[in-house]
């Protein structure tokens, strides 16, 4: 039963990962950017989003730790700011995009979870919300993961789309050191948003966790 279970649970983060990136291909194709069509990524096929660390080594290590939740990422879509009307601006819009994808996908299970929890409980409708449950942090926890504004993750792009001029040495500390920083948040800093996954969760399922 473990292994059928972490079994689902890599395949909803694949799922939810090639969502995550087709998102910011199809808002930047929205914008005038079709480098990630070009490039063959707006695709559902998983081969062409995985990258060797974020969708693999990564989430073997998450599944070694007890109650851990099996996450990771995806390799990015190529996205070209020189094609957007404004360049900022719209790359904001297009790196906010894959977190929203995966905030919506949390939402719809999320509610899915609560119509079964108003049901008389059975066998089938006990499991579907464990499952459901499962699809619902997987997504909450992308969504916080990529939010936080260090590169390379979405949560930088939005914060440089609003930075002040008088604080771009702020921007050019982050996309100079941004490696090292991310590297060290993975390692060391993920139980900062866990509190802020939990209560997502929490707020979409009505579950306790």
């Amino acid at each position: 039963m473990e292994s059928v279970l972490f079994i689902f649970k890599i395949i909803v983060l694949v799922f939810s990962v090639v969502v995550h990136e087709i998102s910011h291909g199809f808002v930047a194709e929205r914008f005038g950017d079709d480098t990630a069509r070009r490039a063959g990524r707006l695709t559902l096929n998983p081969i062409r989003h995985i990258d060797l660390f974020g969708s693999i080594i990564f989430p073997l290590l998450m599944a070694l730790i007890p109650g851990g939740v099996v996450f990771g990422w995806a390799k990015p879509v190529p996205i070209n700011p020189r094609n957007f009307k404004n360049p900022d601006l719209d790359t904001a819009y297009v790196s906010a995009a894959g977190p929203l994808s995966n905030i919506t996908l949390a939402f719809i299970f999320g509610m899915l979870i609560r119509v079964l929890a108003f049901m008389p409980p059975t066998d089938w409708s006990t499991a579907l919300i464990g499952l459901f449950s499962i699809i619902v942090i997987t997504n909450v926890a992308l969504a916080m993961f990529n939010l936080v504004p260090i590169p390379p993750l979405d949560g930088s792009g939005v914060l440089f789309a609003f930075l002040p001029r008088s604080m771009y040495s702020v921007r050019v500390f982050l996309e100079r050191y941004g490696l090292f920083i991310f590297l060290a948040f993975v390692f060391f800093g993920i139980e900062l948003i866990a509190p802020a996954i939990i209560w997502v969760f929490r707020m979409f399922s009505g579950l306790p966790v």
